[in-house]
């Protein structure tokens, strides 16, 4: 008989444990619905939201270690805005068609099925034509005369002038180095140089012994990873991955990197090496939409200024939520008309705590506007 009534008392307990948990629940969805109709921030202007905005991104800047927060505009819905970005799971496991989305470039480039093979079949056949034609060849360190037909009377006048000061560099191609296609260097930038380099910004590559104009995008370089975040800034004292549209080349090859300067001579921005060619390599950039509690009830609470209409709330109710110390969450439901949300997390959240959002879109190399300077 003891027995049956602790069991008896442990029911009750647990009885009484449910019903305060739903009297919780319930008592918190009244008072978020109730703050919905009569939401602090529903009577508020345009330039007011803007202020108290930035007013919260002040108190909880941190530029470092979150480098890639966006705002959400408030003239234009997000849904439109990041039309282009989704969200992942996992960046490292979720899948990424390489071949979806593609830009007009890619109808201009090379794509190898397996680089590694071409490359030992194009080097082999190379090596096997030099042993053939060994005894035809010029001995090293001669000197021979070298008639090129059919060349412009312009462009011969052009080149005759330059040549007179600066030498001539005079080479053959491989099989497939006259085609373009995407190019990744290991690159990083040089210790004299102080000044930021941008992704996308025009710099003179020095490849083995060509040189061309290229338009880099600059990446982290995951190992065992198939997709590669993208950087805004080359930054000192680390290798990035630099992808550029470029003439095909097989590594190893080292690389230079010249800056133009106004007015002065091109300076060393960064050096590195060529360590692949494949169009399909998946550079991916990255924002994050941040919105703040506005009430905060244990696992719950009601977001703000993520976004700014209720049917941006809904086409982002798929994507994870995370915050700055470390909880996970979803998006409940919306909350009044001016883009409020409820959501649920996996453990208490804090009030000055910061709700954000991981999207992505694909990024790509930009076609430089001519890759070799006019003689």
């Amino acid at each position: 008989m003891v027995i049956d009534e602790k069991d008896h008392s442990e029911h009750d307990s647990d009885s009484s444990d449910i019903d305060a948990v739903s009297h919780f629940t319930e008592k918190f969805d009244q008072e978020t619905i109730g703050g919905s109709e009569m939401g602090d921030d529903e009577n508020l202007t345009k330039e007011q939201i803007e202020e108290d905005i930035k007013r919260i991104k002040e108190s909880n800047a941190d530029d470092e270690e979150f480098p890639d927060e966006v705002e959400t505009p408030l003239d234009v819905p997000a849904r439109k805005r990041f039309a282009k970005y989704r969200g992942l799971k996992s960046f490292r496991t979720s899948s990424w068609d390489p071949k979806e989305s593609l830009p007009p470039e890619y109808a201009r480039i090379f794509a190898f099925d397996k680089f590694t093979r071409t490359q030992k079949h194009v080097l082999a056949k190379r090596a096997e034509l030099d042993e053939e034609s060994s005894k035809d060849c010029a001995r090293i360190g001669s000197y021979v005369m070298l008639h090129v037909k059919n060349v412009p009377t312009d462009v011969a006048s052009k080149l005759c002038h330059p040549s007179r000061r600066l030498p001539v560099v005079v080479s053959g191609l491989l099989e497939h180095e006259s085609k373009i296609s995407v190019l990744h260097f290991s690159i990083k930038k040089h210790d004299s140089y102080e000044a930021p380099i941008r992704s996308k910004e025009p710099l003179i590559f020095n490849v083995g012994f060509r040189q061309f104009t290229a338009r880099p995008l600059f990446s982290s370089d995951n190992i065992n990873c198939n997709k590669h975040k993208m950087e805004r800034f080359l930054h000192h004292g680390r290798f990035s991955i630099a992808s550029v549209y470029a003439p095909i080349s097989f590594p190893p090859v080292p690389l230079i990197v010249l800056k133009n300067i106004d007015g002065q001579q091109p300076v060393i921005a960064a050096v590195g090496t060529l360590k692949s060619v494949d169009p399909d390599q998946i550079i991916l950039k990255k924002i994050v939409l941040t919105g703040y509690p506005q009430r905060v009830s244990k696992l719950k609470a009601m977001v703000r200024y993520m976004f700014h209409h209720p049917e941006d709330v809904r086409w982002f109710k798929p994507v994870e939520l995370w915050t700055k110390h470390g909880k996970r969450g979803r998006i409940k439901e919306t909350v009044g008309t001016h883009g409020s949300m409820k959501c649920i997390f996996n453990s208490s959240v804090q009030q000055h705590d910061t709700v954000c959002m991981s999207l992505f879109k694909r990024a790509f190399p930009k076609w430089p506007a001519q890759f070799y300077h006019q003689i």
